[in-house]
């Protein structure tokens, strides 16, 4: 099965939820739009990472047949008639959830379990609140991405120079149930926004392990070249900035962060751009 890659069949020895055999340990949160040749090679990996895990994948306006195949891999299906975007499936997946650590995934990044596990494994053992793919993108270039530039100016503007590039944009991620509804569960649908009010109610946000994710799908490359869907990820963490910024002016009013208005900020967003947002950037 594609995704095997690295993979081994014994489990290492993880935290598990013992005080309530209803409730999984792992909740693992794919949002799947038109996915059907990928999403069954993810979850077969999902479903590795720990012994006590649900699958819960929001089906994002799919017409392919793929909430089909992930419901009979067992997984719990959350079905959007129309497309809500592709960041909004995971403030919705983590709603339902009813793990301890909530694991987020992408239905077209086939990624092995032994790759995923770091990320849960920061979680349970309470190393981590948020657990960020160690991933910043391709910076050794004449010409960097504006999302790999906005990415690190964010965690910079944040004090957390340390996280680099490492951002809740990029799969795979995790962070305990705690922790998301801290932040807010609505708050995940952006989730530069998210990772700022993450920092700013002092929760433990690290990079965890290195997965290049970048290189795992060029598909997804192929459809943002016909629509600048960067445009939106950068106004995503414009998004973020403008929060971050009247969240610190109260504390800070020697005015290290200037407000919007007279840093002159405003957001663009492309005519006729959709809502769907890149996990890989």
């Amino acid at each position: 099965m594609a995704g095997s890659e690295g993979d081994d069949h014994s489990f290492p020895s993880l935290p598990s939820r013992l005080d309530d055999d209803s409730s999984p340990a792992v909740s693992v949160i794919v949002p799947v739009m038109n996915e059907r040749r990928t999403i069954g090679a993810v979850l077969a990996q999902a479903k590795r990472v720990h012994p006590s895990t649900e699958l819960i994948v929001v089906s994002n306006g799919t017409t392919d047949g793929s909430d089909r195949i992930a419901a009979r891999m067992g997984a719990k299906v959350l079905r959007c008639a129309h497309a809500l975007g592709h960041d909004v499936g995971r403030s919705v997946g983590a709603r339902a959830a009813r793990g301890e650590a909530l694991l987020f995934l992408d239905g077209d990044i086939v990624l092995p379990a032994a790759k995923l596990r770091p990320f849960v494994q920061a979680v349970l053992s309470g190393a981590a609140d948020v657990s960020l793919n160690d991933y910043s993108g391709p910076t050794r270039r004449s010409r960097v991405h504006p999302v790999v530039l906005a990415k690190h100016a964010l965690n910079a503007m944040a004090g957390r120079d340390d996280l680099r590039g490492a951002s809740l944009t990029a799969v795979p991620h995790a962070m305990s149930r705690a922790a998301a509804e801290r932040i807010g569960l609505e708050a995940l649908a952006v989730p530069p926004l998210a990772q700022m009010k993450a920092l700013d109610a002092g929760l433990a946000v690290q990079r965890t392990a290195h997965v290049d994710v970048g290189r795992r799908n060029r598909r997804r490359r192929k459809r943002e070249r016909a629509n600048p869907l960067h445009r939106l990820i950068t106004g995503d963490h414009l998004e973020a900035a403008v929060w971050l910024a009247e969240a610190q002016e109260p504390r800070n009013r020697a005015g290290a962060f200037p407000s919007p208005a007279a840093a002159g900020m405003q957001e663009e967003r492309p005519v006729g751009a959709t809502e769907e947002r890149s996990g890989s950037t």
